[in-house]
């Protein structure tokens, strides 16, 4: 299968609902419709973290099948709209990233942001509003979400000590026995809202987790650990059971509203 073909803007991996878990996996792919071609990019930059999460398609899959839960993979490049951007983020569509310049995306007019956003941004997220609503409805009770992203080992010329991170806001229910589970691993240097800190407005898990009063964690691996399918399928076997003892907990399916970081922005 063609990497960068584009079929959807999210791809729904089926599971069960009962379990009521959502994994969400925003940067899963980097596809383009046809229409865009390489936004005037050469074919080399959409193998770089740039384009999309490098090994997460592959680390969502294998989780949601171990799990036995949904997943939602958004469908398309960040290069085109970001899904885990709010829609008046300036990072909603880049024109610079990492020091490349997309130049499909400058100049963009008003009526070409709107487009992109009725037609990927928006069915991606109506996707995990669904899904999530689904999981609740079948539980009667609020669901976990968590998110699987992947960082780049170095930034900006700046190298990165963690081997994952652990983002969240202000709920901390699922984020802090997340965090304690990876450190007890014993090998592992855990990021506590690092390298990206969790409160981003309208981002992702502030839109379907924070503002709906739903436990949720982002979890950040670095991307050389889980470019190839060994290392993806062994993360995923890492992040199962600690996320079923997570998702086992009594208070991790309680609508609890404690607000955002955000609120003032």
């Amino acid at each position: 299968m063609n990497a960068f073909a584009f079929t959807s803007p999210f791809e729904l991996i089926p599971g069960e609902l009962t379990r009521g878990l959502v994994l969400v996996a925003d940067h899963a792919k980097r596809a383009l419709p046809e229409t865009y071609g390489a936004l005037g990019l050469p074919a080399s930059e959409f193998e770089r973290h740039i384009a999309y999460d490098i090994g997460v398609e592959a680390v969502t899959r294998a989780l949601a099948e171990k799990l036995g839960v949904p997943a939602v993979l958004g469908g398309f490049s960040r290069l085109l709209i970001d899904p885990n951007r709010g829609i008046n983020d300036p990072t909603l569509i880049r024109q610079l990233y990492d020091g490349t310049i997309i130049p499909g995306n400058y100049p963009l007019t008003a009526e070409e942001r709107k487009s992109r956003i009725d037609r990927f941004y928006l069915p991606f997220h109506d996707a995990v509003a669904k899904t999530v609503s689904g999981v609740e409805a079948a539980i009667g009770q609020a669901p976990l979400i968590i998110a699987i992203h992947s960082f780049t080992p170095s930034l900006l010329g700046r190298r990165r000590p963690w081997e994952v991170g652990v983002l969240w806001d202000i709920d901390s229910r699922a984020a802090a026995p997340l965090i304690e589970a990876l450190r007890a691993d014993g090998e592992l240097t855990v990021g506590d809202n690092e390298p990206y800190d969790g409160a981003y407005p309208g981002d992702t898990m502030h839109r379907h987790a924070t503002t709906r009063g739903f436990p949720y964690a982002l979890i950040e691996i670095r991307q050389d650990l889980i470019a190839g399918e060994a290392g993806a399928i062994a993360w995923a076997e890492r992040l199962a059971p600690m996320l079923e003892a997570i998702n086992a907990r009594p208070d991790m399916h309680e609508v609890r509203h404690f607000g955002s970081r955000t609120d003032h922005i």
